[in-house]
């Protein structure tokens, strides 16, 4: 048994970060070396220097859909909030809803544009066993289109109390997203700038991508005592023959693999799972955790993690128990800014 109170931790309050800094790459970067079991602080702009000649970046290009919305049920006229999860083909959502009082099957919501005003109808259609509704606009606009139209940028909880503001759209999305899916931010890529991606390719380190849409699984906490008992959730992804090629390659000629990211980890994980990394595309639910054995990742750049989430134990797997344990204090006691738009650290 794995205990998940092993994954716990106690973090000021005003040390989560409420607001991106003004230029991404002025994060501070704790430099973790698993091999000489040390600890350095620099700034994400110092990548170029920490890293190799030869060494290849693995980037999550998901895009953050403004799937969060504002309505009011039109029966009750009571307040309603509900989070985009995905589309079918016919044009059924599948969405999570929070209001007061009970929702039934048939409900009606009145949807609300950026301005507060009156927008889009949506029908609730059936609830399921995990709580999540299926439910369909009363519109023949696309989906993207309508929540690129009257959605809100669906921040954490512990951002604002998810308040977003309109610089969130684009500060809630790192410069090289390009399919529209996730639910959240690939957090780590947040810290790159487009400069600092030429320089980190004009210093001969390469950069490819791979597509994870993040799900709002990543936010839960592990409820069970056990690791081994907690019902991982899944997230789509996908990683494409070229970017496999390119990776080898960079493997062959002595260099290292780098996530950018747990979401990348994952992604490259699980298309190793049965051997050398391949192309994949699919779902998956892999949970990292002891004892696992990485077999596609060589280095990882990594956000600071909530307690007892299935995040931290990816990291703390990766980087080993010890150090890492060691290295959140560090960033406790020596004021990091933590979670969605904090700080990160770079683990070799």
């Amino acid at each position: 048994m794995t205990s998940t109170s092993a994954y716990d931790y106690s973090l000021p309050r005003e040390l989560i970060a409420q607001h991106p800094l003004k230029n991404r790459a002025d994060a501070r970067l704790m430099f973790v070396d698993r091999e000489r079991g040390e600890i350095g602080h620099f700034h994400v702009r110092d990548l170029p220097e920490l890293l190799r000649p030869g060494d290849g970046l693995v980037l999550n290009d998901t895009r953050v859909l403004p799937a969060r919305l504002l309505g009011q049920r039109a029966q009750t006229g009571g307040r309603w909030e509900g989070l985009f999860l995905s589309a079918d083909q016919s044009g059924t959502w599948k969405m999570l809803c929070k209001t007061r009082g009970r929702l039934h099957e048939g409900d009606r919501i009145t949807l609300h544009n950026a301005a507060g005003q009156d927008d889009a109808m949506l029908r609730l259609l059936l609830k399921l066993p995990d709580g999540v509704w299926l439910s369909r606009p009363e519109t023949d606009e696309p989906a993207l289109a309508l929540l690129e139209r009257i959605g809100r940028v669906p921040l954490p909880c512990y951002v604002r109390d998810g308040a977003m503001r309109e610089s969130d759209r684009l500060a809630y999305q790192t410069v090289y997203a390009r399919h529209p899916g996730s639910a959240a931010a690939p957090t780590a890529g947040l810290h790159f700038t487009r400069e600092l991606l030429e320089r980190l390719e004009s210093c001969g380190i390469g950069i490819c991508h791979l597509t994870l849409h993040v799900g709002i699984g990543t936010f839960r906490p592990i409820a069970t005592d056990d690791l081994d008992e907690h019902p991982m959730h899944e997230e789509w992804g996908r990683i494409e023959p070229e970017a496999v090629a390119r990776l080898q390659a960079c493997r062959d000629r002595g260099g290292r693999v780098l996530a950018i990211g747990t979401t990348s980890v994952r992604v490259l994980e699980t298309a190793a799972l049965e051997g050398p990394l391949k192309p994949w595309t699919g779902q998956t639910d892999l949970f990292i955790r002891p004892p696992f054995h990485f077999k596609a990742v060589d280095g990882l750049m990594t956000n600071f993690h909530l307690p007892r989430s299935t995040l931290l134990v990816l990291v703390r797997t990766f980087g080993g128990d010890r150090l890492l344990r060691q290295a959140y204090q560090e960033a406790i006691d020596q004021r990091y800014r933590f979670y969605s738009y904090g700080d990160a650290m770079l683990i070799l």
